[in-house]
C-alpha cells in the first residue's frame, strides 16, 4: 500500500509541474563582465584561414555578439615559422594563403599567441590527420505511418590502422553547412568515443550515416533528407583529444530538449578551452584552438538508380 501511495505521489508531483510549466516564466539572470571568446579552428584546406574574437553576451541576448578588434595574432609551427592574421573586419582575423601554399602539416605542433591590449592569450595544438572520403552513396529508408520514403546519404571512409584519432564531420546540403545543434558530429576513431576498438575500420553506420538533415512538414511528418537533384558534400577534419571533448560539450549545451525534458538535462555551463592567459590573474578567456587535416567530398543525387544497399 505505501509502494501505491509514493507512486500515486510521484504522478501527482509530476502533473503539477507539468501544469505549472504552462506558465511563462523571465528569469532574471546575473550579470557577468563580458568575456574574450576565441574561436581558432584551423585547417590545411584550400583558401584563407580565419580567427574570430568576440565578447560573450547574456544567454537570452537576441543578437549577434559584438566583434574584438585591434589584436595582434600569430600562429607559430614547431620549426618557428609565422603564420600572421590580419583583421579584415571587426573580430575577424584571416591567413591569406601566398599562392598555392597551404596552413600546416600533419604531426607539426603549432602555438597560437593573441594580443589583446596588454593581455595576452595563447595556447598549443597538434595537427592530426585525416582518412580520405572514398565514396558518398544514397539509400532508401521506405516511408511508414509517420513518413515517407527517406532517402538518405552515408558517407564511406576507413580510420587509420593506429588508434587514436579523432575527428570532427561536417557536412554540407546544397552547398549549405547544416549547423543545428544535434548536427555536430564527432567520432573518435572509426566509432563514438575513446576506447571502443574501431581503429582500422570503415566508420561505423551511425557516425557514417549522421549527414542527413530531419525536418518535418507543415503537418509534422518528417520529410526526405534529400531528394532527386539534391547534393551533400563531406568534410571531415582532425581534432585533439582535447577538441574532441570540447565539441560534445559544446553539443550538449546547446541541444537543449526544452519544456518537462528540461528538467533533466545537463545545467548550463562554460564549455572548456585550451586557450589561457599567460597573467593568471589576469582576465578569463573562452573558446578553442584546434589545428587539422581536411579532407572532403561530394556528390549530387541524380536519379533513383543511385540507391545501394543500407
Amino acid at each position: 500500500m505505501q509502494r501505491f501511495l509514493n507512486f500515486l505521489f510521484v504522478i501527482l508531483l509530476s502533473s503539477g509541474i507539468l501544469i505549472s510549466c504552462d506558465e511563462v516564466i523571465d528569469p532574471e539572470l546575473e550579470k557577468a563582465e563580458p568575456v574574450l571568446v576565441i574561436d581558432a579552428w584551423l585547417n590545411n584546406g584550400a583558401g584563407a584561414q580565419q580567427i574570430l574574437l568576440t565578447r560573450s553576451q547574456p544567454y537570452f541576448e537576441n543578437s549577434l555578439p559584438s566583434g574584438v578588434s585591434g589584436a595582434v595574432i600569430n600562429v607559430i609551427d614547431q620549426n618557428n615559422k609565422v603564420y600572421s592574421f590580419g583583421e579584415t573586419e571587426p573580430g575577424v582575423y584571416q591567413w591569406i594563403s601566398g599562392g598555392n601554399e597551404v596552413f600546416g602539416q600533419v604531426g607539426f605542433t603549432y602555438k597560437l599567441s593573441v594580443q589583446v591590449g596588454s593581455e595576452l592569450f595563447t595556447s598549443e595544438a597538434k595537427m592530426g590527420r585525416v582518412p580520405a572520403i572514398d565514396s558518398i552513396t544514397f539509400f532508401l529508408e521506405p516511408g511508414g505511418q509517420f513518413f515517407d520514403n527517406l532517402y538518405q546519404a552515408q558517407f564511406w571512409a576507413t580510420d587509420p590502422l593506429e588508434p587514436n584519432d579523432a575527428y570532427w564531420i561536417k557536412y554540407f546540403k546544397n552547398g549549405v553547412q547544416q549547423l543545428k545543434p544535434n548536427e555536430i558530429i564527432t567520432a573518435y576513431d572509426a566509432g563514438f568515443s575513446k576506447g571502443g576498438n574501431f581503429n582500422g575500420v570503415p566508420f561505423i553506420f551511425p557516425i557514417r550515416a549522421a549527414i542527413n538533415p530531419f525536418d518535418e512538414d507543415k503537418d509534422g511528418r518528417i520529410k526526405s533528407p534529400y531528394v532527386i537533384g539534391d547534393s551533400v558534400s563531406v568534410q571531415i577534419q582532425s581534432v585533439t583529444e582535447a577538441g574532441f571533448n570540447f565539441l560534445n560539450e559544446v553539443r550538449i549545451q546547446t541541444d537543449r530538449p526544452g519544456g518537462f525534458g528540461e528538467l533533466f538535462a545537463t545545467s548550463l555551463a562554460n564549455v572548456s578551452t585550451n586557450i589561457k592567459n599567460t597573467n593568471a590573474n589576469g582576465s578569463v578567456v573562452l573558446g578553442f584552438f584546434n589545428v587539422g587535416e581536411v579532407t572532403s567530398l561530394g556528390r549530387k543525387f541524380k536519379n533513383l538508380d543511385e540507391l545501394s544497399e543500407n
